[in-house]
């Protein structure tokens, strides 16, 4: 006998990227066991489009945030494995029966994760640039992953009630899946990327709620949360080339900076251009094969600005991560 899953998605006025999430879970060829939606204190009627799908619906009337949403649809779950799905993504035909294959032929993996594809929904330059850089940064990692991802992630049902379910202090969404993946690698569970389990993100993403939800709902609490665990693992987003870009992108805007009145400041901003350049070659070629030259020229300088934000959250989260050690002490 197989294994149950039990598909479970939180929403927060889901619009039309939820009717197509749902439309998806209609056409798979695994049909799930069941589909659990958690309204987290909607107001458009996402509900509605939920139950008429034939899911199973809980309503919450005061938003608590997707970490307690998929914690209360977790617990309504009866499937062996939990899949977690976000509202504004849209499965693949064969999404599910290769997450039960992995798990029906991996007897000792707790968990998976698996990966945007590369034909993101939305088709404005910056929603095609970050869920295409998603899709690369997920291709291109170790399979042994150490944390979890809840857009696209299994776990079996009786680890996760073991681990305690996603931390609920998370009140947006935020990096509770990526806290609960570190909680499974130091109990010693194993989670893995499956680079073949995709799925299309149809978020639309535009410059002012990317940023936002970049510096201040992934970068620092990222930064808070690295600091409190000391787990640095050069993984997804922490590899050693995304560190040493951060370093080569500060250097190119203080060397633009000094250039008036230091005019060797200049070549210090070439060469850390330069270098910027060649150790991302692998992510300028992914853009261009993908989408051309014009497009990757776009890439460039948001792929800089991507190193300057993260660098610079992580100082500010450094500052007062040592502040805080500091009075605590005194």
């Amino acid at each position: 006998m197989g294994l149950s899953i039990s598909v479970i998605i939180p929403v927060h006025n889901g619009g039309e990227p939820f009717k197509e999430c749902m439309a998806s879970l209609g056409i798979s060829r695994r049909r799930p066991d069941e589909v659990i939606v958690v309204a987290d204190g909607e107001t458009d009627g996402s509900w509605r489009i939920a139950e008429e799908a034939g899911a199973k619906v809980l309503r919450l009337f005061q938003s608590g945030g997707p970490a307690r949403a998929r914690n209360q649809g977790a617990a309504a779950a009866r499937g062996d494995l939990l899949f977690f799905v976000d509202a504004d993504v849209k499965l693949h035909p064969d999404t599910l029966e290769k997450v039960e294959r992995v798990f029906a032929t991996s007897p000792d993996l707790a968990a998976l994760i698996g990966s945007y594809d590369d034909s993101p929904g939305a088709d404005n330059f910056l929603s095609q640039y970050k869920n295409l850089f998603h899709h690369y940064t997920h291709q291109t990692s170790s399979e042994n992953a150490s944390t979890f991802w809840g857009a696209c992630g299994a776990i079996r049902r009786s680890i996760f009630a073991s681990i305690g379910g996603f931390d609920e202090r998370y009140r947006r969404p935020c990096i509770e899946d990526i806290e609960l993946g570190y909680r499974l690698k130091q109990a010693g569970y194993k989670i893995r990327l499956c680079k073949e389990i995709q799925v299309k993100h149809l978020k639309r993403w535009e410059p002012i709620s990317l940023l936002q939800a970049e510096i201040f709902y992934r970068a620092l609490p990222w930064t808070f949360l690295l600091l409190s665990r000391r787990q640095f693992d050069a993984d997804l987003n922490l590899n050693h080339t995304s560190r040493f870009s951060v370093v080569l992108a500060f250097g190119f805007v203080t060397g633009i900076g000094g250039s008036g009145f230091l005019p060797w400041s200049a070549g210090i901003a070439l060469a850390c251009a330069a270098g910027l350049l060649i150790i991302n070659r692998p992510i300028y070629q992914f853009f261009y094969v993908k989408r051309g030259l014009r497009f990757t020229l776009q890439v460039i300088p948001w792929h800089w600005l991507y190193f300057l934000y993260g660098g610079g959250a992580f100082a500010l989260g450094f500052i007062q991560h040592a502040l805080t050690a500091s009075s605590r002490r005194q």
